[in-house]
């Protein structure tokens, strides 16, 4: 039966080009998922958008002599193509910056507000002494007043996850510019988080499938709540909806707070633009649909913890209770699907100190399926992974070119050399249904793995089908069998029939070349979808912009074995995935050296 499926994908900044660590976390492991779920019948909603708000913005235009609209504006350019690219199938990813988000996120502050849970409160905010700007929490470092860590941030520490203010820390600066900050009295609104310690509790002692890390770490939080500020003395923002507040230009609603709501009001923005405005309700109200967040983990604090009880509040059910506010009453997450970090050398990905691959430029030389397979198999879904150059052209020689590309070439041009389309079996052994049992019982195996995000797994158990029909096809050696053509087309329908079920299973992952598949084996048509850029006119009177969104309703996919169709014309393959210079894994290429 088909179920509402939200897929609440992290949003990435607009301050720059992401890197392929970025994607590591928000981007494939949420597009492997929706895939599948699409392919299994269910009705997904995949959502997201380029965060615009907030002083790092203000930073890097006045790096850039741009405006913050206009920087946002370029940004989410380079990262829509990107993940155009890279072939992530959203359903709407659009920008924090659009008049449906401004509205949607006045709404759920309201509601918030008549329900108690936002309250003002005066404190010390961290200021810039050499440009009088605010600086957010997170643009503060210094020494964790509790753990000593140095290298805490303004708002949490990294190392033992207390909440912490500037102003709790030892030896504050800037990580602008490294001077100390000024911190002077200002009233802004806060999140009543104490408020929640109860009902979050309660709820996420219920999230017993979650990824230990994520437990572990939101549990933390829960211990030390301490209220969280939700407005900031900032020119670049939403507008905070109350009298003598609203045409304060100098008073915004905090880039944290409205980021959150961008799963929201990309939900309702992507109803907007359809037949029925309403639709969004499907994947936000109806209790039997899920909704599962994916991001790194640096993101966790604010999708178990922050949106969870913004959620409540909105619904009245945080600890003193309330009404639903202006969406109804809305779900919370299913599950928080955190990765972990992918390092380069031993370092964390960062553009400031150099080690970094941009995806734009990764795309460009190798395409999306080779990022895409290496961040499945050898990611950070657990652990930190290191992503080395040599392992990359392991990874793409020796698995996805020796192993799944010699499959689908050998069996596609054995068939098309002796027969010239999909042969007829004749006399079947025991040895080919051994080997169709295997590839049948794959979708079972990888689809449960798939549907818990266990994708290092499902894409192993995958690829073990494969390695299964590569070596029936050395053992039975149909180009030998000349003498006996019944035999040696039984053969070669079983390695296709295997062919076409092991890119079935592996289509979440590799969609681009799934779609080249499904066209050696005779297809037509779209297979697996792919995402386009669209320009569309902003809801309310604000700018136009370009979003990206697809039609996946009528691709081919779907999660089953399908038989193939004997008598089937086929044509001399092309190689799925070159081979790579080795030479490549000890240099690494000219955009990105590895640095001896």
């Amino acid at each position: 039966m088909s179920s509402p499926v939200l897929t609440a994908v992290a949003w990435p900044y607009a301050n720059g080009p992401r890197h392929i660590g970025h994607v590591s976390g928000f981007g494939v492991p949420s597009d492997v998922f929706s895939r599948f779920r699409r392919m299994s019948g269910d009705r997904v909603l995949m959502v997201s958008g380029t965060d615009e708000h907030g002083t790092p913005i203000q930073v890097q235009a006045d790096a850039e002599g741009l405006t913050p609209r206009q920087l946002a504006d370029k940004y989410n350019g380079v990262i829509t193509r990107d993940l155009q690219g890279l072939g992530l199938s959203y359903d709407l990813f659009t920008r924090t910056t659009t008049s449906n988000h401004y509205d949607v996120t006045q709404q759920m502050f309201l509601s918030l507000y008549k329900n108690g849970y936002i309250v003002p409160k005066t404190q010390m905010g961290a200021i810039s002494p050499s440009t009088g700007r605010t600086l957010p929490d997170r643009y503060v470092e210094g020494t964790c007043p509790i753990c000593g860590y140095d290298g805490a941030r303004g708002d949490q520490c990294d190392n033992c996850g207390n909440q912490l203010d500037p102003a709790d820390l030892i030896n504050p600066r800037s990580r602008i510019n490294g001077e100390t900050p000024k911190f002077v009295e200002t009233e802004h609104f806060f999140l009543d988080l104490p408020a929640f310690s109860e009902s979050l509790g309660r709820w996420l002692s219920t999230r017993t499938d979650w990824r230990p890390n994520v437990l572990k770490f939101s549990a933390n939080l829960i211990e030390n709540l301490k209220p969280r500020a939700i407005t900031r003395d900032l020119d670049w923002g939403v507008p905070v909806p109350l009298d003598g507040w609203s045409d304060n230009p100098l008073k915004k609603i905090y880039v944290w707070f409205d980021a959150v709501i961008g799963y929201l009001s990309a939900s309702i923005e992507w109803a907007r633009r359809g037949p029925d405005p309403d639709a969004w309700q499907q994947w936000w109200t109806d209790p039997a649909a899920e909704a599962f967040y994916f991001m790194g983990k640096d993101n966790i604090t604010f999708h178990s913890v922050m949106w969870p009880a913004i959620l409540l509040g909105h619904n009245g059910a945080g600890d003193h209770g309330g009404e639903p506010g202006a969406y109804g009453t809305l779900n919370l997450p299913s599950e928080i699907v955190s990765s972990e970090y992918l390092t380069m050398s031993g370092s964390k990905f960062s553009t400031s100190r150099g080690t970094v691959i941009y995806v734009g430029d990764f795309l460009r030389e190798f395409g999306p399926d080779a990022l895409r397979y290496f961040i499945a198999v050898a990611g950070p879904e657990n652990q930190d992974t290191d992503f080395t150059w040599e392992e990359f052209v392991r990874r793409q020689n020796f698995e996805l070119a020796n192993e799944w590309g010699n499959l689908v070439n050998r069996s596609v041009s054995l068939a098309h050399k002796n027969v010239g389309a999909v042969p007829k079996p004749v006399a079947p052994h025991a040895d080919d249904a051994t080997l169709l049992a295997t590839s049948k019982a794959g979708f079972d195996v990888v689809g449960d793995l798939l549907r818990r995000n266990r994708f290092k797994q499902a894409i192993g158990e995958a690829m073990r089908v494969v390695s299964a029909a590569n070596k029936y096809l050395s053992d039975q050696e149909p180009w030998k069998r000349k003498d006996d053509p019944d035999r040696r087309d039984t053969i070669l329908h079983t390695a296709l029939q295997v062919v076409s079920d092991a890119n079935t299973l592996l289509t979440p992952f590799l969609p681009h070349a799934a779609q080249k598949v499904h066209e050696a084996l005779g297809g037509e048509g779209v297979w697996a979808a792919q995402p386009a850029i669209e320009a569309v006119d902003d809801l309310g009177d604000g700018p136009g912009y370009n979003v990206l969104t697809g039609d996946y309703e009528t691709q081919q996919a779907v999660w089953e074995s399908r038989p193939i169709e004997v008598g089937k014309p086929l044509q001399k393959p092309t190689p799925l995935f070159p081979k790579l210079d080795p030479g490549l894994g000890e240099d690494g290429p000219s955009w990105a050296p590895i640095q001896k």
